[in-house]
């Protein structure tokens, strides 16, 4: 397993829900912090929680769907002059769903796209040629399992073609010590999920946030955090690396 202490991550919507959950996890790892939200003011309950662990933190604001100020953001966190080490792309939106799915707008693929797939993909084409450099990096882009429902095209969408491109470019850092994987957190009842959802919250730690911390090398594999409930981060980590890559 890889020892993160003391390594700094990038956590988006890191404010609340999955993203909140990742964040304290990785303090207790012994993990520096830069938490982002579309507010910064959403990140002080969640600063306090992850300084109080023992890490260092820092805060950012975005709003994802206006790409002018993910760059930004990225700028900023370059003037912070700490390395991003590993990048969870955890923020997502889940815009609308479509009952009468044959009238879905166009601005729910826009938006959707804009959101899940352009923002975090900028995130990593900035923060890659440093990682590069430096010889390590580890990225976990946040996925969803939602299939053949129409009713949620955009989203189903976006999530889709963030899996391809995290796959295509993670092919590039084969023999690495730079991995790109995915973690797909299943249905929770978050914001985004609903309260219908069958699992807490807290079923997707570790899973989400397993990708960060294997040690194999390997990219382009898809992490159902489902998978990992209940366990210890030591015991996902050593299952998510018998998962294959598909390349």
């Amino acid at each position: 397993m890889t020892d993160l202490k003391g390594k700094w991550a990038l956590i988006t919507g890191a404010a609340r829900g999955i993203g909140r959950l990742a964040a304290v996890e990785m303090a207790r790892q012994g993990v520096n912090l830069i938490l982002h939200s579309r507010d910064i003011a959403h990140c002080q309950d969640v600063l306090r929680e992850v300084t109080a662990l023992g890490v260092q933190a820092k805060t950012v604001q975005a709003e994802l769907n206006d790409l002018a100020q993910v760059e930004e953001m990225c700028a900023q966190i370059d003037e912070m002059g700490v390395p991003v080490e590993v990048i969870l792309n955890n923020a997502g939106l889940q815009i609308a769903y479509r009952s009468e799915f044959l009238k879905t707008p166009a601005e729910d693929y826009e938006v959707s796209f804009r959101v899940n797939t352009i923002a975090p993909m900028m995130i990593c084409y900035h923060f890659l040629p440093a990682m590069a450099k430096r010889g390590f990096g580890r990225i976990v882009n946040t996925t969803s399992g939602i299939d053949l429902e129409p009713e949620q095209a955009g989203y189903s969408a976006s999530k889709a073609a963030l899996d391809k491109v995290t796959r295509d470019l993670g092919s590039k850092y084969l023999g690495t010590d730079i991995t790109l994987n995915l973690a797909d957190p299943g249905w929770c009842r978050t914001d985004l999920g609903g309260p219908a959802a069958p699992n807490a919250p807290e079923s997707a730690v570790p899973g989400v946030i397993v990708g960060a911390f294997v040690s194999d090398g390997r990219s382009g594999r898809i992490f159902p955090a489902q998978d990992f409930a209940g366990m210890t981060l030591e015991e996902a980590v050593a299952k998510a690396e018998t998962y294959p890559d598909t390349y």
